[in-house]
């Protein structure tokens, strides 16, 4: 706090003198530097092989009207951390980054949660569910933490590339891909039998033995091991064939063939001598239009399995802020300029690959600097390659990435454009007082119920031109009479909007967040008698009424005749169907339609699978509520189930099977 009678410039005079005064007393060692703005916000992270001369670029020239000269108006604080090299400068800067999301760094999502493809082991009988399954491993699609006692193969980029994997070692080997409980129940085999996708393990159609083969030739074809098994079943066939069995000699045979049609559709090379090619990711880069996309390619097992666009916010800002502070850093320290595509790429493999698997290779658009790669591959305990100017495949590969990542940028910025000329349009429509069309904040109510059931209240949020799925909300709604749609409305807009008016009503408060802001719009799926019920609530708070408006369907309730109906007394409004206000209010709405039938649904389902009803009846504790569930696969089956059924389950008595059975009828 500065004292009462100082003006702004002394406060500001005062700051600046002592943010310069630290910068003097930096060592010049590497390490990593904070800045932070008078709230505690996080303005930047950087690292320097040389913290004072680094940090002293920032302060030590005139930067007005650029973004740096912008970002140093607001550093009230400065916080530095010194590391024993510029590897560990690295390795912080990245956590760093990920954990405060800085506004001035390129930032990209902390999505790791790539599927797998999954085999599980072959387990004693005592250790599963179905002691019958427990020598059949299955495959399976699987996202979440990795158990070491099954098999893993990937990661992939995404579900339809595990699933069409899935699909084309059906074809080869004949996994099974059911159940165990499933597996446990059958008596005849199923359909993927018959198509010859199965052996039918469930029904002993093929020994242990023979699954286990097939069940290694797919983790070895996985593996990348395809000439191999290849090999093997040649011989395997061949042998068949001189013993005159030729039945079993034409099932290896097809075999063989399904497995050339899966190479074929491989666009990479089956016999490689490279061993790195069995494992590698591809990254193109692609910058324009204020925004960039990195393109991840992965070849795992010698198989490219697809790629997937990654978009970091913050390129703009992050970006020029490099370039200015590179201009002010002196010749001889670390800090040479990088092209915004190298900035990018970089940013990207630091913030993707720590903490996470990282291939032995990696073919890159752009050279990245090598103290990165080796501080990645001293972290990850791993050698690691990188390739920029590829031959052969891996040109080919990294043309293809190059290619998507193009039109994956493409197809961003018309997305964009697209919205923004949508929110641009409905300001404009509806005269809102909005100055920056960027921050237009709009919260959207939908009610949703089958009869009055599970009644459930949906908020979707729309701000930056784009949906904000992390700020929405479902609402239970409860003590209301049953089907009461304007009770449900009251009731989820007192929930949402009591707190925030009253915090707004104070004449100090100060709301940073904007999820505790009122929006600058409140859409209601609904026509007079929602936006009536709205009006009340709003009323009541003190709230502005002109921000509610209700979305009446229009005649046949065909979409594109919606019309507007205005809290504070304006006449309805109809736009024209192709009016880019009105398809940006139709996506609002229906996303919020969308959001609370789903939610509805779910507890409808979780009220409505009877599992309170087994808690419920006496004598069925946890242990047998357990039996009952894995012999019967779920409650649908024990309800399903006689009681005759019921008292085949160990611990269930004939008493206590026909009180279940009365229970669940």
């Amino acid at each position: 706090m500065s004292p009462p009678d100082a003006t702004p410039e002394a406060t500001g005079d005062s700051a600046c003198a002592r943010l310069l005064a630290e910068v003097a007393a930096l060592p010049a060692r590497p390490g990593v530097y904070r800045y932070f703005d008078a709230h505690g916000g996080v303005l930047y992270v950087g690292k320097a092989a040389n913290l004072k001369k680094r940090v002293a670029s920032y302060f030590h020239k005139n930067h007005a009207g650029t973004r740096i000269g912008l970002m140093i108006e607001r550093i009230a604080r400065l916080e530095t951390t010194v590391v024993r090299s510029e590897a560990e400068a690295l390795l912080l800067e990245n956590n760093l980054i990920k954990s405060l999301a800085p506004r001035f760094n390129i930032l990209f999502r902390d999505d790791k949660s790539y599927p797998y493809l999954k085999i599980t082991a072959a387990r004693a009988a005592d250790d599963v569910q179905s002691p019958a399954a427990a020598a059949f491993p299955r495959m399976a699609y699987y996202r979440g933490a990795v158990d070491r006692r099954h098999h893993y193969f990937g990661p992939y980029p995404s579900a339809w590339a595990v699933k069409e994997t899935i699909h084309l070692l059906q074809k080869a080997f004949r996994l099974r891909t059911c159940e165990d409980t499933v597996f446990a129940h059958r008596t005849r085999p199923c359909l993927l039998y018959q198509i010859k996708r199965c052996t039918a393990p469930c029904v002993g159609y093929i020994a242990a033995a023979d699954y286990a083969r097939d069940v290694a030739h797919a983790e070895a074809f996985l593996r990348g091991e395809t000439t191999e098994v290849m090999e093997q079943l040649q011989a395997r066939m061949l042998a068949h064939s001189d013993a005159l069995e030729f039945e079993q000699a034409a099932e290896i045979r097809n075999q063989l063939r399904a497995l050339a049609n899966v190479l074929h559709q491989q666009s990479v090379e089956a016999n490689s001598g490279a061993g790195f090619d069995k494992d590698a990711d591809i990254l193109a880069v692609k910058v324009g239009g204020g925004r960039a996309c990195v393109n991840l390619a992965m070849v795992r097992g010698g198989r490219h399995l697809g790629d997937r666009p990654y978009f970091p916010a913050h390129v703009e800002e992050a970006t020029g802020l490099r370039a200015a502070a590179d201009d002010a850093t002196p010749a001889d320290d670390e800090g040479a300029a990088l092209t915004p595509e190298v900035q990018v790429l970089e940013a990207f493999i630091a913030q993707h690959y720590v903490g996470a698997g990282v291939p032995p290779l990696l073919v890159v658009s752009h050279a990245v600097d090598a103290a990165l790669i080796e501080a990645l591959a001293a972290h990850a305990g791993v050698k690691v390659a990188v390739q920029h100017q590829p031959r052969g495949q891996r040109r080919a590969w990294l043309e293809m990435a190059v290619q998507g990542a193009e039109l994956a940028l493409a197809r961003l910025l018309a997305e964009e454009g697209s919205q923004q000329a949508r929110t641009r349009a409905l300001v404009e429509t509806l005269d809102l007082s909005c100055e920056d069309p960027s921050r237009l904040r709009i919260e959207c109510f939908d009610i949703s119920h089958t009869a009055g059931e599970a009644t459930q209240a949906s908020c979707v949020v729309f701000e930056g031109h784009k949906m904000q799925s992390a700020q929405y909300r479902r609402y239970n709604i409860e003590g209301i009479t049953a089907g009461d749609d304007y009770a449900a409305m009251r009731q989820v807009l007192m929930r949402r909007y009591a707190k925030i008016a009253a915090l707004a009503a104070e004449p100090d408060a100060s709301v940073a967040s904007s999820s505790a802001r009122l929006p600058d719009l409140v859409l209601v799926d609904g026509g007079r008698g929602q936006v009536a019920m709205a009006r009340e609530v709003f009323e009541e708070l003190g709230v502005d009424l002109s921000l509610i408006v209700g979305v009446e369907k229009g005649e046949g309730r065909k979409v594109g005749l919606e019309e507007l109906v205005f809290a504070d007394g304006r006449a309805k409004v109809a736009l024209p169907p192709d009016s880019a206000a009105l398809m940006l209010i139709a996506q609002i709405r229906d996303e919020a339609h969308r959001f609370a039938i789903t939610g509805m649904r779910a507890r409808r389902a979780s009220v409505r699978t009877g599992a309170s009803v087994l808690e419920d009846i006496p004598g069925v504790g946890p242990k047998k509520r357990a039996r009952l569930l894995q012999r019967f696969g779920g409650v649908r089956g024990v309800g399903q189930a006689s009681a005759q059924d019921l008292q085949t389950v160990d611990g269930i008595s004939k008493e206590l099977a026909e009180a279940i059975y009365r229970a669940l009828h």
